[in-house]
């Protein structure tokens, strides 16, 4: 069995602390990590709680002998992990997003802290991926699509925290994070999309089959992140392969439209292809394309805004080739 995934916390401390922790912002009530989640880097062992001369520290048993380390700052430094990945996990009504009051759900995000020679030297241990309850994951993926119009931020971390310990460059086995990883993939621009809509398309033609709604809409975002990303053979390449699915009638059991060759998406994918052939050089194939995708969209959908939209584009192809005189009217 793989051995999770490690994430090592450095700060800029460089030396053992057992006073003077920084100030809270947790008020006067001490704070502590929940139990059995901090252990020992040297004896293994799990860190207790205590109050000594310099203050509440963290302890191991007798036979260890390290120096104790300050809680405060140990609890701080833990805090600041989840508020980075997992904000989203923390209450907002008394202490709102603090340090202090986060590292009391740490246990909720991972599964090990291992502490070194000073408080801020802390090894986070990962929970493995798909190892969080199902149940969990599969409503904070609903929660992110709840709120992926409206706060992108807040969609961010929560996707983030779920593909806690997932490779992109493997292939998921489980749907909530195959997803999440297509969301989070819309979220993100450049070489982070292309690996995320990669790792997205790849796991839900593993897990549903290449025709499948779900795997034709991550076929879509990866052509798109490809296209954003000035990859233009390959997303040419993608587009085309997605129309020539989506061309092919399927079964009510998957979608609840059905899709041939002159369905709407079908030919609004068609016209974006058309469009990536056009950056690629091959402007009077993109042309003749388009002009096709123009002629069948009015016919099969009179009166769509669309039609009007891919004639535009038609039209601005034509001048971009000093042929003002063919556009066609809008």
């Amino acid at each position: 069995m793989a051995l999770p995934r490690t994430y090592t916390w450095i700060t800029a401390a460089h030396s053992h602390t057992t006073t003077a922790a920084p100030a809270t912002d947790t008020g006067d009530d001490p704070v502590v990590l929940p139990d059995g989640l901090l252990h020992c880097r040297f004896c293994q062992q799990p860190m207790t709680p205590g109050f000594t001369t310099a203050g509440l520290v963290y302890d191991c048993p007798p036979r260890c002998r390290r120096p104790p380390l300050n809680a405060g700052a140990v609890t701080h430094a833990v805090g600041q992990v989840v508020l980075r990945y997992a904000a989203h996990l923390v209450p907002a009504l008394t202490h709102p997003k603090q340090a202090g009051i986060a590292a009391t759900h740490a246990h909720r995000l991972v599964t090990r802290i291992t502490a070194g020679a000073h408080p801020a030297d802390l090894r986070i241990t990962w929970p493995a991926a798909g190892g969080q309850p199902r149940h969990a994951l599969a409503e904070e993926l609903r929660l992110a699509r709840q709120v992926a119009t409206t706060d992108t931020a807040r969609t961010y971390r929560i996707v983030q925290s779920i593909l806690v310990g997932v490779d992109p460059a493997t292939t998921a086995t489980t749907a909530i994070h195959a997803e999440a990883a297509h969301l989070f993939a819309t979220l993100l621009t450049g070489a982070a999309a292309v690996r995320w809509a990669d790792h997205a398309h790849r796991s839900l033609t593993h897990l549903h089959g290449p025709t499948h709604p779900y795997t034709l809409t991550a076929a879509h975002t990866l052509a798109t992140a490809h296209r954003q990303a000035g990859h233009h053979q390959r997303a040419y390449r993608l587009y085309r392969q997605l129309a020539e699915h989506l061309a092919v009638t399927v079964g009510a059991e998957h979608l609840a439209v059905t899709v041939g060759a002159d369905a709407h998406q079908t030919l609004a994918v068609r016209a974006t292809s058309a469009l990536v052939l056009h950056d690629l050089g091959h402007h009077e194939a993109a042309r003749t394309l388009l002009a096709d995708v123009v002629s069948r969209h009015g016919r099969a959908h009179p009166g769509h805004p669309a039609t009007a939209r891919m004639t535009d584009h038609l039209n601005q192809l034509r001048r971009d080739a000093a042929d003002p005189a063919t556009e066609v009217p809008a």
